[in-house]
C-alpha cells in the first residue's frame, strides 16, 4: 500500500554513539525536519537538566520507579550508566511502528546490543565523532559533568568507539546538518 503523504514504510532506527558525540543536536534537527519519524522518549532516573522537558527529553522517574518498568516488563531495554539509569518503554514503541510509522531510538550500546537481540529486523546507526580528541574537546566544552563522571563518559566511550562494526551503519558526525540529513536518508529507505 502506497502513502500518500511520501512517508515511509514503518521501520525501527537505532542511533547510538558516545556521549559528547552529537546525538541530542542531531536528534533535534530530526524533529524539525523529519516529523514523521517517531521519535521515542526514554525514561531516566539521571536529574533533569535546566533545558530539559519532561516527557520531551526525557521521562524522569524516581529508582522505585523505574524499577517498576523493568519488573514488569515493560522496557525494551535498558542499562545502567554512571550511576544513572535509562531505558526504552516498550508499549509506545510496538503501537508506532504497528500504526506504520517509522520509529528512532537514541539508546547506548549495551540498549542496542538487547533490541538487536529482540528486534533484529531494525536498522542500527552509530553516529561517530570525527575523532576522539574532538569527542574530548565536546565532552569537555559541555561543562555538564563533574571531573568523575567525564572520566566514566570516556572510558563508555572507548568502550563504545571499540563496537562501530556492531552496527549497520556509520554516520560521522563532521557537522550537524549532515549527519542529521543522513540519518533522515536511512530512515527514509526501504
Amino acid at each position: 500500500m502506497e502513502n500518500d503523504d511520501a512517508r515511509p514504510a514503518a521501520r525501527l532506527a537505532v542511533l547510538s554513539g558516545p556521549s559528547g558525540v552529537g546525538k541530542d543536536s542531531v536528534i533535534e534537527l530530526i524533529r524539525a525536519r523529519a516529523p514523521w519519524v517517531w521519535l521515542s522518549v526514554s525514561v531516566t532516573t539521571r536529574p533533569r537538566r535546566e533545558y530539559e522537558t519532561d516527557g520531551k527529553h526525557y521521562h524522569f522517574v524516581d529508582r522505585a520507579g523505574f524499577q517498576r518498568l523493568v519488573d514488569t516488563d515493560q522496557l525494551l531495554e535498558w542499562a545502567e550508566f554512571a550511576g544513572n539509569l535509562y531505558g526504552t518503554p516498550r508499549q509506545p514503541v510496538l503501537d508506532h511502528l504497528a500504526a506504520g510509522m517509522p520509529t528512532l531510538l537514541e539508546i547506548d550500546l549495551a540498549g542496542a546490543r538487547q533490541v538487536r537481540a529482540s528486534m533484529p529486523g531494525a536498522r542500527f546507526v552509530f553516529l561517530a565523532p570525527p575523532s576522539l580528541d574532538v569527542l574530548i574537546q565536546r565532552l569537555e566544552g559541555r561543562g555538564t559533568e563533574s571531573a568523575e563522571a567525564l572520566a566514566a563518559r570516556l572510558e563508555h566511550a572507548h568502550a563504545e568507539l571499540a563496537a562501530e562494526d556492531e552496527f549497520d551503519e556509520v554516520i560521522v558526525n563532521n557537522n550537524v546538518d549532515e549527519a542529521a540529513r543522513a540519518l533522515a536518508a536511512l530512515i527514509a529507505e526501504e
